[in-house]
This record gives C-alpha cells, sequence and structure tokens, in this order.
C-alpha cells in the first residue's frame, strides 16, 4: 500500500462516566478531571508528533481505564504512526472487542492492514466502519485509495463522489485523490480540472499540496510529450 493512506483523527477528548478503577493500585489518576487533562495532554503531544510520550500517557489512562474502548483504539493509532503495526492491531482488536460500533476503530484497523497489503481484510473493515456511520469521511476516502490499489477505478471514483457530496471537508484531499485515479485510468482531462480544484481548496501551508502540484507537473509533461 502507498503512503497515501488519509491521516487518521488525533486522539479526542472523550468524557468518561465513571470514576478512574481503584482495583488496580497502578492508577495514578485521582478523577475525571485529571484523565480528562491528561487526554488533553495526549492530544497535544500527538500534535507535535511526540507519539512515543503519547503512549506512555495512554498507557496510564488504559491501567485506570480498563473498558475503555477509545483509549486503546487511540494507542493503536500512535503504534501506527509509528509503524509498530501488530501493536496497533492488538490495540485496535481490544477496541473493537470493547465497542462494536466504534467506526473510527474499524477505519484504523483497515488502514493497518491496508499498508501491509491485506487489501481484502482492509475492505472488509472500511465497508463494516461505513455500515456504522455512512457519513465517516475518512473510511471513505481511505476505502476508495484502495479500491485503486486494486485497479478498480470505477468504484474508487464513486467513493470520492459520495464523499465530496457528503460535505466541505477534506474536498482538497478528494478532489486530488479523484484526480489521480483519472489519471491512472487514461482520463487526462478529468484529471487535470481535479487537480486544479484540490489546489483551489489546499491552503499553501498544507503539507498534501506538493504531492498535488507534483502529480499536476508530471500530467503536464505528459500532455506536452
Amino acid at each position: 500500500m502507498t503512503t497515501d493512506i488519509f491521516e487518521m483523527p488525533n486522539p479526542r477528548n472523550t468524557e468518561e462516566s465513571a470514576l478512574p478503577s481503584r482495583g488496580s493500585s497502578l492508577c495514578s489518576i485521582e478523577s475525571i478531571f485529571a484523565a480528562r487533562q491528561l487526554r488533553s495532554t495526549v492530544k497535544e503531544k500527538v500534535a507535535r508528533q511526540e507519539y512515543e510520550t503519547a503512549i506512555v500517557l495512554l498507557n496510564r489512562l488504559i491501567v485506570c481505564y480498563p473498558d475503555s474502548a477509545v483509549d486503546y483504539n487511540n494507542r493503536g493509532l500512535m503504534y501506527f504512526y509509528l509503524g509498530q503495526f501488530l501493536r496497533a492491531l492488538q490495540d485496535y482488536d481490544r477496541a473493537i472487542a470493547l465497542n462494536d460500533r466504534l467506526d473510527n476503530a474499524y477505519n484504523n484497523r483497515a488502514n493497518c492492514h491496508a499498508v501491509q497489503g491485506n487489501f481484502v481484510a482492509a475492505l472488509t473493515d472500511y465497508e463494516i466502519a461505513l455500515d456504522l456511520n455512512p457519513t465517516n469521511l475518512r473510511a471513505l476516502i481511505n476505502q476508495g485509495i484502495t479500491f485503486r490499489e486494486l485497479g478498480i477505478y470505477d468504484l474508487a471514483i464513486g467513493n470520492f463522489e459520495i464523499a465530496l457530496i457528503l460535505g466541505q471537508k477534506f474536498q482538497g484531499r478528494i478532489y486530488a485523490e479523484r484526480g489521480y485515479t483519472y489519471y491512472l485510468r487514461g482520463d487526462w482531462n478529468c484529471a487535470m480540472g481535479d487537480y486544479c480544484r484540490a489546489l483551489e481548496h489546499l491552503p499553501s501551508s498544507d503539507r498534501y499540496r506538493q504531492k498535488v502540484e507534483t502529480w499536476l507537473n508530471e500530467l503536464l509533461s505528459l500532455m506536452d510529450s
């Protein structure tokens, strides 16, 4: 699988309905408020790409909240970012065992399968994520990218078109991914149009913009040759 997997959401500050578990003497979190602060710190560490530190903090949360599917999902995401896919899969499996309706966990697990070339398993998990939440744009985009990797261009384009209809979020990325799919299918004029639309939506500070500009320049060179 290429590195075109769409970025996962950062760990969210989820509310807990119960106090930290006092069953473990290892639990050092004294209150729900303290847990909320710790999750906020995790989010800050992720924003700075300090994934190993984030894992240490999530370990503390999991000791105190052993039934928190979100914490396992978020720790799995950190392992994914670090390229530790086996550990990531183990955490995603645990998250889903705790909450089998957590669509983001299925999406994250699918990404982990996809980067290892396990496309059938990835497509199965994307489908479950979308069954649980048909508006999960990340799952739609990632599933579309996986269809493209398999050469199923029509289905990939269909995913991107649905994602465009669902809302304004990720418009630049979606146009670019659809454009690249058109390019691979041989529809260069459609690809050109989508690349230009993508650049209109992507801010100059967006790292993904450089990739789109490269795709566009490569296409222009081919069209001029």
